[in-house]
This record gives C-alpha cells, structure tokens and sequence, in this order.
C-alpha cells in the first residue's frame, strides 16, 4: 500500500476512534448513558450480522465458542462502551479518552500477571511512562468525580477483552466475531439500561444522526479499515499508531465541545501517548508475520 493511502486511512480510523467520545457526549443531551450506548452496538451489530449473513461467512460450530462469543462481547462493548458513556456524564471527553486508552499499557501487565507472557524493555517502558502521564493528568483535575473511576474500568475491560481476543482470535471469523459481540454487548446494555437506569431517548434530526454515526461511522467503518490495515500492513506497525486516537478525543472535546485543555493535560496526556507508541512498537525492519503486542479492536471506543 502506498505510503500516503496508508496515513490517510491511519488518520480516519483513529480520528473515528477518538472523536467517538466527544459525539457521544453530546448524544447524552437526548437519551442516557447506557440506552445509547446500547442502541448504538444493537444497531452495529444487527448490520454486521446481516453482512456476514449475506456473505457466508463460518459461523462458530459450537455453544462453548458461542459462549466465548458472548463473553467478549460482555466486556468488550457492554463493559467498555457502558464505562465510558457513564463517564461521559461527569467528566470531559478528553478526560475519558485518555483513561479508557490506557489499555494497551494494562494488557502488558495483565498478559504478564495472568498469562506469563514476555514484552521487551521498551515495551516496559512505555508502560512506566503511560501511567507517569496518568498521574500528571489526574494531578491537575481539583475535583474527584465518579466518571474517572468508570474512565478507569473502561481501560480495565478493554485490556481484559484484548487478552480474551488474542487467545481466541483463531477460532472465529473476525467479522464474524465482531458484528456477534457488538450485537450481544449491545443487548446486554440495554437490558442494564431497564435495569439500573431511567432510560429516555429524545427522537430529534440530531439525535438520530448521531446514533447512526456513532454506529455506522464509529463503529462499522472505522473497524472496517482498521482492520483493512491490519491485513495490507505490518500489525505490529499499524497499532503503534493507535496513540493518535486519545489525541483526537482531545482535539474533538477542545473543537465540537469547547473543553478547556488544561496543561496537566497537555503534558499528562503526551506521557500517556508516548507510552502507547513504545507499547505497540516492534523497533524491528517489517517481517511479513512478525506481530508484537497487537491491540485487538473488534469496535471503536
């Protein structure tokens, strides 16, 4: 692929990843936290599922690989996108942004503690580094708001998905895969909804814009090509890019939402980016095959 397709794809999957936060900020004017969340990876999922579906795709052959299905998709969207969009309630979208892309840096812990596997120094360092950034960044926020603990848990969730991803990837289809855990996290949100919440959804032109771009545009699309990357590309290369998506969730909070960018922030934030970068990257001349640690994303954030 050439160069400049390459980073022309690279900047619209990550500005789709990280802009997510800030629309979906804004679609909590219209409806609450968990019911858009849920409508959102309801409506990704059942569109996926009817792609696969047309497309013949293998399907899993057995409930235990259907279970496996579920149990991603549990934490991967209900556990991750329910995080996030509570969060969104109390604290800004670069905020959220920030802490939830602190999985990558979580993986390498979690993969070591639970599952014995080995990263590099770098990849170590970059880890230190990440949560550096996260201390500079939470230092300069005066108030405690219950938003940057779900902040939090959103990284926790996504890291714990990824592992669950990596050991199981080779079982399923990934298209398949993902448009059955968008579908069944989906659902799962908006049962919780009924549950622990009063769920309302105002039906506005604006409303319904942003549900269908934060299905379609953040979710369906922007997994499309990133997995399109992956594929034409060198893994290993493309994930170290993702440190540009809690970029754009603070560009897009500063631009669509006026958020302050604070310079415990800034600084914070460039730790955390910079430590993402030395996460996913290999330091190595491209081998086809070669694969370091690799950020699964079945979906967006």
């Amino acid at each position: 692929m050439k160069k400049f397709n390459f980073f022309t794809l690279i900047m619209l999957t990550t500005a789709l990843m990280g802009s997510s936060f800030a629309i979906g900020k804004i679609g909590l004017g219209y409806s609450s936290p968990l019911l858009l969340a849920g409508l959102r990876f309801f409506l990704a999922g059942l569109i996926m599922m009817v792609i696969v579906l047309i497309q013949k795709r293998e399907h899993p052959s057995s409930m235990k690989n259907w279970g496996r299905v579920l149990l991603i998709g549990s934490f991967q969207t209900a556990g991750v996108m329910g995080c996030i969009f509570i969060s969104l309630r109390t604290i800004t979208a670069s905020e959220s942004s920030i802490l939830t892309f602190m999985n990558p840096l979580l993986v390498i812990i979690f993969g070591t503690i639970l599952l014995g596997h080995r990263y590099k120094w770098y990849q170590w360092s970059g880890v230190v580094l990440g949560f550096v950034g996260v201390g500079i960044t939470l230092g300069g926020i005066n108030d405690f708001r219950i938003g940057l603990v779900f902040g939090a848990f959103s990284a926790v969730f996504w890291a714990i998905s990824t592992l669950l991803v990596n050991r199981w990837s080779e079982r399923f289809d990934t298209w398949v895969l993902s448009a059955y855990q968008m579908l069944f996290g989906g659902g799962i949100l908006l049962f919780f909804s009924s549950v622990f919440e009063e769920p309302f959804f105002h039906v506005t032109k604006h409303s319904v814009i942003i549900l269908l771009w934060l299905s379609i545009m953040s979710s369906i699309v922007q997994f499309a090509v990133w997995y399109f990357l992956l594929q034409k590309g060198n893994p290993g290369r493309t994930s170290s890019y993702l440190f540009l998506a809690p970029f754009f969730g603070v560009l897009t909070g500063y631009v669509l939402l006026d958020e302050p960018i604070s310079f415990s922030l800034l600084v914070g934030g460039s730790f955390i980016l910079l430590g993402i970068y030395l996460v996913n990257n290999s330091f190595k001349k491209e081998v086809v095959g070669e694969t370091p640690f690799v950020q699964n994303k079945t979906k967006s954030g």
